[in-house]
């Protein structure tokens, strides 16, 4: 299979799909302004291409921040379409990604599911796993930004949309990257929870706020760019889902992630990010002998952590030496049946 890239830091979309020639399948990253336009003239220019797009920044070898990326696939079996009514009930819509499945008909070696999602990603998430996991296809995707992503050229609210894509020319693997670690031991009880609003009241009993402020020593304007080095993690089996924080609410805390009451939380510490980079490419080159491309998610929290400290730059040289590298930066992650703040996911290709 093969992997195009095209973009426009000014959002000049023919510029994006200059040398863009019969695609199998287009994944348009635009901005808010221009988002209903690019994606009305996307379809002109390729119509019938499967194809999703969403709000948000797109990266090769750089950064495009407020312009246009566009992502697209040959040599591969694709189908896209869209799952609506996130935030009430997406499993009302479950049988066009059964079908979609089936279609396809691929299986966990050679097949992904790449989403765009509008929000709700954690309900989203077990509704389209539980289509994918008869087959043991792998997931990975990302929120995009202002509650809207498209589908097959036209604009969906409260949606995801998402991806099937078979690659005929070899395997395909899914890959979480995690550049956190505990700190300490301490364990913490969550209670008196908004699941809708995603706010932490009390942890041990004890204000949220409080009960982080203490730990870290910091003060209350510092959480919301503290918790770039220290977020919130939830165990979930052998993995380590990450919890940001966005606000202060009073004296809880809201996150990007949904925590219930009772779920047990750990601190989490920035680790050698650098050498953790390097270890997964080391992974994804022991894997893949050849790679024909990499597509990834990074969260923005990452891009703004990797550009604080200049290294943003570095980055993205490390991953495209695997091969052809491109990618989202989204609002969340998603890896399988799990949403996950602050980390990134991505998709090898052999």
């Amino acid at each position: 299979m093969r992997q195009f890239f095209g973009m426009s830091q000014s959002g000049n979309l023919q510029e994006a799909v200059r040398g863009l020639v019969q695609p199998q399948l287009i994944m348009l990253l635009s901005n808010s302004g221009q988002f209903e336009e690019h994606v009305k003239n996307l379809e002109e220019l390729y119509p019938k291409i499967p194809s999703i797009g969403c709000i948000g920044m797109g990266y090769d070898t750089k950064v495009v921040e407020k312009g246009v990326c566009i992502i697209a696939f040959h040599d591969v079996d694709a189908t896209a379409n869209v799952l609506e009514e996130v935030s009430i009930m997406p499993v009302k819509y479950i049988e066009r990604l059964e079908k979609d499945v089936q279609a396809v008909n691929g299986s966990g070696s050679d097949t992904i599911c790449i989403d765009f999602c509008s929000g709700n990603d954690a309900c989203v998430l077990t509704t389209i796993y539980s289509a994918l996991k008869h087959r043991n296809i792998s997931l990975v995707g990302g929120t995009g930004d202002a509650g809207k992503v498209s589908a097959n050229g036209k604009i969906y609210n409260d949606a995801v949309a998402y991806t099937l894509i078979k690659n005929k020319n070899g395997r395909v693997k899914a890959y979480k990257e995690n550049i956190y670690h505990q700190m300490g031991n301490q364990r913490f009880i969550a209670s008196q929870t908004d699941r809708a609003n995603y706010i932490i009241g009390k942890l041990n009993g004890s204000p949220a706020k409080q009960v982080y402020q203490d730990i870290l020593h910091i003060p209350e304007k510092q959480i919301q760019t503290q918790t770039f080095k220290n977020p919130f993690g939830k165990i979930s089996g052998n993995e380590t889902c990450i919890i940001s924080i966005k606000e202060v609410s009073g004296n809880a805390l809201t996150c990007f992630r949904q925590v219930n009451d009772s779920d047990v939380l750990i601190m989490l510490e920035l680790g050698d990010y650098k050498t953790i980079v390097k270890e997964t490419v080391q992974n994804i080159r022991k894997d893949f002998r050849k790679i024909s491309a990499v597509f990834s998610i990074n969260c923005l929290f990452r891009y703004l952590l990797f550009s604080e400290n200049n290294y943003m730059q570095e980055y993205l040289h490390e991953m495209a030496a695997l091969g052809s590298h491109a990618g989202l930066v989204g609002y969340g992650e998603h890896y399988n049946d799990q949403f996950v703040n602050q980390s990134m996911t991505c998709v090898v290709f052999e």
